[in-house]
C-alpha cells in the first residue's frame, strides 16, 4: 500500500484529503505542523509527502530542506500562495511538484499518481541507459542521441542541459538550479542562457519546436523532460 503523509493545519482540509485517499487505497498519515511531520516521516517512511507550505510552527521550505537531508521522497506542495517566487523557492528547496490552493481533487490525485510512477523510476535509478521517446533515442552511457536513424550532434553544454531534465523526468527543473549545474551561476539575470539552449534542443528534437511536446517551459520557474 502507498503511504502518504499529510503536512496540513487545517482541519476540514485534512479530512477531504484523508477520505479521499483511503476511498483509493492509500495508507494515511497526517500532521498539523513541521515539527510533527518530521518525526512522523522518520518513523512511518511515506511514500509521498502532500506539504502546505503555512505551518503553524515553521515555513514549509523548512520541512522540505529537512526531509532532503535523508530521504528523496516525493514532496508534492499544497500552498495558497501563489507567487513564481515562493514556488522557486520550495521546488529549489527539493519539492517535486506545486499544487496552488484552491485545487480540485482530480488534478491533485493525477498530480499524487504522477509522483508515485516517478519513484524509482529514473533511468539513474533502474541502471537503463536507454530513454526512448516516439521520436528520438537518447543513450546515457554512450552520452549520445538518435533522431530518425541518424546522430544528433549536441555540444556539451546542451548535452549537460539535456541529461539534467530527462534523467529527472516529470520533474519541474528551477531555472536557478539548471543555471547553477550546467554554467555554475544561479543569478536570474542569466536566463537568457536557458532560453538559448533550450530552443537549439527543441530544433534538434522535437517535430515541432514552437509546440514542444518534451522539453517543456513552467514559465518564471524552469523546465521540464515529459517522457
Amino acid at each position: 500500500m502507498t503511504r502518504v503523509l499529510v503536512v496540513e493545519d487545517d482541519p476540514q482540509l485534512v479530512r477531504a484529503l484523508i477520505i479521499n485517499l483511503q476511498a483509493r487505497q492509500y495508507g494515511v498519515d497526517a500532521a498539523p505542523d513541521g515539527a510533527t511531520a518530521l518525526r512522523l516521516a522518520a518513523a512511518r517512511r511515506p511514500d509521498v509527502v502532500m506539504l502546505d507550505l503555512g505551518l503553524p510552527d515553521m515555513d514549509g521550505v523548512e520541512v522540505i530542506r529537512g526531509l532532503r537531508g535523508w530521504t528523496r521522497v516525493p514532496i508534492l506542495v499544497l500552498s495558497a500562495r501563489q507567487g513564481s517566487d515562493e514556488k522557486v523557492a520550495a521546488l529549489d528547496a527539493g519539492a517535486d511538484d506545486y499544487v496552488t490552493k484552491p485545487f480540485g481533487m482530480d488534478e491533485l490525485l493525477a498530480r499524487l499518481r504522477a509522483a508515485v510512477r516517478r519513484t524509482g523510476e529514473t533511468p539513474l535509478a533502474t541502471g537503463a541507459t536507454l530513454v526512448e521517446t516516439a521520436e528520438f533515442t537518447i543513450d546515457l552511457l554512450a552520452r549520445k542521441v538518435h533522431r530518425d536513424g541518424r546522430d544528433v550532434r549536441l555540444t556539451p553544454t546542451e548535452w549537460h542541459l539535456l541529461e539534467i531534465l530527462i534523467t529527472n523526468p516529470g520533474r519541474l527543473i528551477t531555472q536557478k538550479h539548471l543555471l547553477q549545474e550546467v554554467w555554475g551561476v544561479p543569478q536570474s539575470n542569466k536566463t537568457n542562457y536557458l532560453r538559448v539552449y533550450m530552443a537549439q534542443l527543441r530544433r534538434k528534437l522535437e517535430a515541432d519546436p514552437s509546440h514542444p511536446r518534451y522539453l517543456i517551459t513552467e514559465p518564471g520557474m524552469g523546465y521540464r523532460f515529459e517522457a
